[in-house]
């Protein structure tokens, strides 16, 4: 970051942005939490406006977001994605990001209608892709376990 402090740790959030309401509330609480443990890129995700008109209400178009998203994406330290709600968008930022041999986090929640796509889960190698089965009352405690054990520089 533009300061030196010790939290510069960059964390890219992925998160689908067609996504139910109930999702968007949980995206708001990752993104809150993230927070307090770097600097987020993609904190917009949150964003419960965003939901309807998806991110072309910005009217920026799709090459501008793809091409900040990857440097975004390029800048992060690791990658926490919500992997629940089907997202074309969240599973290709995942693949660039295994590209990049970044560190990732995908957290699914158990309860939901979906089964998550092999390709998610039979990338994960218990190190730098790692996948976490989650109810809604455990996620700040997921997250808190993953920056503490695999974040230690």
């Amino acid at each position: 970051g533009e300061r030196g402090d010790s939290m510069g740790l960059g964390i890219y959030f992925c998160g689908s942005i067609r996504g139910g309401r109930q999702d968007v509330d949980i995206y708001c609480r990752i993104i809150n939490y993230l927070k307090k443990c770097g600097r987020v890129f993609t904190e917009h995700i949150g964003n419960p406006d965003l939901v309807e008109k998806g991110e072309d209400g910005v009217k920026s178009g799709d090459k501008y977001i793809h091409d900040r998203d990857l440097m975004w994406l390029q800048e992060a330290d690791v990658i926490v994605a919500e992997v629940t709600q089907p997202s074309l968008g969240v599973g290709y930022e995942i693949g660039r990001a295994v590209a990049m041999n970044k560190k990732i986090l995908c957290l699914f929640r158990s309860s939901s209608k979906y089964i998550l796509s092999a390709m998610i889960r039979g990338a994960e190698n218990g190190t730098n892709f790692q996948v976490k089965d989650y109810s809604e009352e455990q996620v700040e405690t997921i997250l808190q376990q993953y920056f503490e054990d695999h974040l230690r520089a």
